[in-house]
Formats: C-alpha cells, structure tokens, sequence
C-alpha cells in the first residue's frame, strides 16, 4: 500500500480508515442486533392470521380472539384473513409463499397435519412444511343421535344397532376426519355394524339428523352444544378425556368402556419451521398470555371450546404425527383412499 507523502495525505488515510472502522463498527452492530430486531418486531409490521376455515367458524372465532389480543401484546397491527379450502392447504400455500419472518401464521386444526394428507391428494407434505406453536383451544367429538332414536345411553344404543345389522348409519362431517374414524373405532370395539354417510362440513349434516335423514353423528362438541341444550337432538359420549364443562352429564366413551374412543380436537397456530427461533419464541409466548386471561378462556367456554394446554411446539408435533399414524392405520383397514 502506497504510504502517504505530506501530512495532507496522511490527514486524507486517516480520515478515511476512520471512516471505515465506523462502518465496520455499525456493521458489526446492525449484525449483532438482528435476533433482538426479530425478537421485537416493528410497531408497523403487521401480523397475519390466516385462517384455515371460513368466516363465522370455530377457527375464525378463536382468530379473533387472538387477534384482539395480540394487538395489545405486540403492539402491531394484526389482521384476520379466512382462506378456507381443501382442508386447510389454500391457507398454508399463501402461508409459504409469504416472507418467513414470524408475522404471518395459520390458525387450523390438528387435522391439517394429522387427518387432511389421508383425504386429499397434497402436492406438499403438512408435516415438514408447518410447524405447530401453539394449541390455542381444545374440544372433542360427541357422539349424537335423533331423538327418535330408541336409545338414551351408549349401551343401550350399541344393543339397537346389533338387532339391526347393516341398518343403522352415522353421519361424519367429513369422510376420512375423526368423526368418520370414531364411527369406525365403535365399530370394531362394540362388534357393530353402522354404515357411514360422509358430509361436505357440520351443518348439512346436522340439519339432515335433525331431520331424522341420518339417525346418528359423531359430531364437533361446540356445534352440537346448542341443539343438545334445546333437546333437538340426543348425546350419548363425549370422546374427551374428562367430561366436557359444556357437557356435564355426558359421559366420556374411556368411561363406558370404551378407550381407544379417547380423542381430542384442537385448533393450533401454525408457521414455517424456518422462521427464526427468536421470532416463534416471541410469538408463541404472546400468544400464551393472550389465551391463558380469564376474559380469554370465558369467551372460549361460551362458544363450547376449552382453553388450550400450554403444550410444547415439539410436543404439539410428536402428538400430531402419532395421531397422523393412528388415523392412517384405521382408514388403512377400510382401505380409504384420498380424494
């Protein structure tokens, strides 16, 4: 390197390699406060919650609740955007092709990663492409009848069918979802026989059991609560581990008897296992006091559904993919195939 001849230039170099330290420092600084940036996102970033279900829904209602409550813990601002279809892959395609900076989730069901890839032809697979951070609330299934149903309880109901075989058929909400797989469960555990009916969503098929079209369905406790409670249609079990606080003299299938009926149905926030650690951190700790107010849990008991538990993101995916094997094995044995 050429050395300066005059002390203008040497006053010129050091000018100028001052300069450069200062740029290298701030460099250094820019780098060294990138976690922390993602940490506390800007005020101006907007957080995005695609919903994976359409408006008015479970999904949308506990959006919103998030939502309202993550205004006030982050302090962005934070927009709810219903994508419903194919099972919730419409929502985890904008959800990929969005920046993977933390700020745009996915509010779905555990059966995006545990059920949908069994019903639909995905050119993705659910389990590495989203990643769980939080169960936000839990329900379960409650097995329900017509009241013209000669049966009140469990035992008495699995005696009707028995004396006709072949005869007596269950509506799901879906072919291939939980409330298709419990009916096949009973199936095999009570030694019975009901047909099943498979449906385009809840509420067709609950007007088609009200109508006494279908005489039973294994139907999602917040939607079967308003019509158990004007008695427009009959319980008999509830698939959770305890019984329900919507439900309490319905009793749980382990109960009766019936353990491998055990299942539980929780709506979850998802991301893209790439987004930096300290950004799901961020989120997924918010996200937890939101849920965890009283305000918060209240809101979600009116609508039917219980707080979530605050379960690990790694735990949340261990129970997902046993849950991904035991539904497959069961649609395996009819052998169901995806649409």
């Amino acid at each position: 390197m050429k050395q300066p001849t005059n002390e203008l230039e040497r006053d010129m170099t050091f000018r100028i390699d001052r300069r450069g330290l200062a740029a290298a420092l701030a460099a250094a600084c820019v780098a060294l406060a990138a976690p922390a940036a993602l940490a506390q996102a800007p005020a101006d970033k907007v957080v995005r919650l695609l919903v994976a279900g359409p408006p008015g829904g479970s999904l949308d209602v506990v959006s919103r609740l998030l939502a309202e409550g993550l205004q006030k813990e982050l302090n962005q601002t934070v927009v709810v955007e219903s994508r419903p279809g194919a099972g919730g892959a419409v929502a985890v395609n904008d959800l990929l092709q969005a920046p993977h900076d933390g700020n745009t989730l996915v509010v779905a069901l555990d059966a995006l990663v545990s059920e949908i890839p069994h019903i639909v032809k995905l050119r993705i697979d659910m389990a590495k492409e989203v990643r769980p951070l939080v169960e936000l609330a839990r329900g379960g299934i409650v097995l329900v009848g017509n009241p013209s149903v000669p049966a009140k309880t469990l035992a008495e109901l699995v005696a009707y069918v028995k004396s006709s075989p072949g005869k007596v058929s269950y509506a799901s909400y879906s072919a291939g979802t939980i409330s298709h797989v419990m009916g096949l469960q009973l199936n095999k555990a009570a030694g019975i026989d009901m047909a099943h009916v498979g449906y385009k969503g809840t509420p067709p098929a609950l007007v088609d059991l009200m109508g006494g079209h279908v005489p039973l369905m294994f139907a999602g406790i917040p939607n079967a609560v308003p019509l158990i409670k004007t008695g427009k249609i009959v319980p008999y079990a509830v698939s959770l581990p305890q019984r329900s606080p919507n439900l309490p003299n319905v009793p749980t299938f382990a109960e009766l008897g019936y353990p491998q009926l055990e299942a539980l149905v929780w709506i979850g926030l998802f991301t893209t296992p790439d987004v930096p650690a300290a950004a799901q951190t961020r989120m997924r700790d918010a996200t937890l006091k939101v849920m965890a107010q009283p305000a918060t849990r209240e809101r979600l008991r009116e609508f039917g559904l219980d707080a979530g538990q605050p379960r690990t993101a790694d735990e949340l995916t261990k129970s997902l993919r046993a849950d991904h094997e035991r539904v497959g094995a069961v649609l395996k044995s009819i052998d169901f195939k995806p649409e």
